[in-house]
């Protein structure tokens, strides 16, 4: 008896199995869309659980495979999900029509607190939280807050001068601390003490390392809204009681000493002054709990910490490959640093062309993000192929294989930080290493900043050496970020004062 209702219950969902792959299929070709009809049902998910690699590497598979179609309907349970290809829709879908594409693509579910920041949001809330938040990334803002960047550099390259144990560890690891610890260093001030001793460093550290738990979760939480509500999935849930408590603590600190530091508290205090957050638009209202002013912190340590790591990697890595450009970078930090008597302002990491060149090369070779996925809400046309798109459909678009694409950018393999340098022919129009549109990442210029100072206080005091274990760069497991593995980074100490 067990056995014929277990072998009914696997015939049963065979059957459903095969009814959603078809409807999947039938629905895109109906539009006169391309079906890619390999797991009909899960499409690339399946692939990415199933093998090495991040899930912009299963969209490249199907980005080489596909290239001549303007997009590709892909498996996504009992959702529409199109994978667009052409650069010209790509464009529509994150910039031009954002009236149909402003939701991120990602419903979180109630009570994940952490999770209601404008990383996250959707419609009005998104567009309120984000008129608030923007003041603290104006240029005058970030003037005022870059102590806090190169104050976290110098005490990092103290960090690295009394722990040489690290210089030929896991440099990714150890960028990953400096960037946890600057970030914090803005969340939750900065006083004279060296951030590395910040009580929250060990906890923001947890907070942002990918994890194969967070992995599911979010790829969950993209493939079908319906099964992460029914499975109550969060993300940050469990980490609600410290960060509440630590954004809660710094801002009533603040408010009794009353002084200005141009970091998150100070902004916090601003908004809660100002009272509900309102849209006369459309009414909605928001009120500056500290919940949802953590939760804007946690986007801090999501978008400022790994990603940002990311890129000052990879920046090391191509040096350490194109000892003729390092030396170059080193002339011009040198340069700078006698010019300016050691102090490095605002101003003076602005006026490093050439090392600015190199990062925004290094983001082009290998972005920090490689996807982006948004959700149409609004029944739209894409218009290269006149593709008819329904509310509902999930979107993806490529970030890596457009950075890395011949057509757009030729000889993409070859590490040329002229292609940045000013007067270059080269086109930026599709050059997206922190999104594109109204919902790029509101911490981009931040994130420059933070990077810049990372690099030129590193690399003032060390040189770099790559060290890769295989011919082809691989990457981490991963649903947005690109992470390469099997390569390193030695730091060697240079002699200067």
């Amino acid at each position: 008896m067990f056995l014929s209702v277990v072998l009914i219950g696997l015939i049963g969902t065979l059957i459903f199995v095969y009814l959603i792959g078809n409807n999947n299929e039938r629905y895109w070709k109906k539009r006169g869309v391309k079906f890619h009809s390999k797991n009909k049902v899960s499409g690339i998910f399946w692939d990415y659980f199933t093998q090495k690699g991040a899930m912009f590497e299963r969209l490249g598979e199907l980005y080489q495979q596909y290239k001549g179609e303007p997009a590709l309907g892909i498996g996504s349970m009992m959702t529409p999900a199109l994978f667009v290809i052409d650069p010209k829709n790509v464009q529509h879908v994150l910039q031009t029509d954002f009236n149909s594409f402003h939701h991120r693509g990602v419903d979180m579910n109630d009570g994940d607190q952490l999770a209601d920041n404008i990383m996250f949001m959707n419609g009005p809330r998104w567009k309120l939280m984000r008129q608030s938040m923007t003041p603290l990334f104006t240029s005058a803002k970030l003037k005022n807050m870059y102590y806090i960047m190169d104050k976290s550099a110098q005490d990092f390259v103290v960090y690295l001068k009394e722990h040489p144990k690290l210089w030929e560890g896991d440099c990714f690891e150890t960028l990953m601390t400096f960037c946890n610890a600057a970030v914090c260093g803005a969340i939750f001030g900065i006083g004279t003490e060296s951030i590395f001793d910040s009580p929250f460093l060990k906890v923001a550290k947890k907070i942002t390392a990918p994890s194969l738990k967070s992995n599911i979760t979010f790829t969950l939480m993209s493939m079908s809204p319906t099964i992460s509500k029914f499975l109550g999935l969060s993300l940050f849930k469990q980490y609600e009681d410290f960060l509440i408590g630590a954004v809660t603590n710094v801002v009533e600190q603040r408010k009794k000493d009353n002084v200005k530091r141009h970091d998150f508290a100070d902004i916090c205090i601003n908004i809660q002054k100002n009272g509900t957050m309102k849209d006369p638009a459309t009414g909605t209202e928001l009120e500056p709990t500290y919940g949802i002013l953590s939760a804007q912190a946690m986007f801090f340590l999501a978008a400022g910490v790994e990603p940002v790591a990311n890129v000052i990697f990879t920046t090391f890595i191509e040096l350490g490959r194109h000892p003729e450009i390092l030396e170059k970078v080193h002339k011009e930090i040198d340069e700078h640093f006698e010019k300016h008597n050691g102090i490095i302002s605002y101003d003076v990491i602005n006026e490093m062309e050439y090392t600015d060149q190199v990062i925004n090369e290094a983001m082009r070779k290998n972005p920090p993000i490689g996807l982006l996925t948004r959700r149409c809400v609004k029944d739209t046309v894409l218009p290269v192929g006149n593709i008819k798109v329904e509310s509902g459909t999930n979107m993806f678009t490529p970030i890596y294989q457009i950075h890395n694409d011949p057509d757009i950018y030729p000889d993409p393999h070859v590490f040329d930080p002229e292609r940045f340098a000013k007067g270059s022919k080269q086109s930026d129009e599709f050059y997206m290493p922190f999104g594109m549109g109204s919902r790029m990442c509101i911490g981009a210029r931040y994130s420059r900043l933070q990077m810049a100072a990372g690099v030129v206080h590193v690399l003032r005091h060390f040189t770099v050496k790559t060290k890769q274990l295989e011919t082809e760069m691989k990457f981490k497991t991963h649903f947005v970020n690109v992470r390469p593995i099997d390569v390193d980074v030695e730091f060697i100490p240079r002699n200067v004062k």
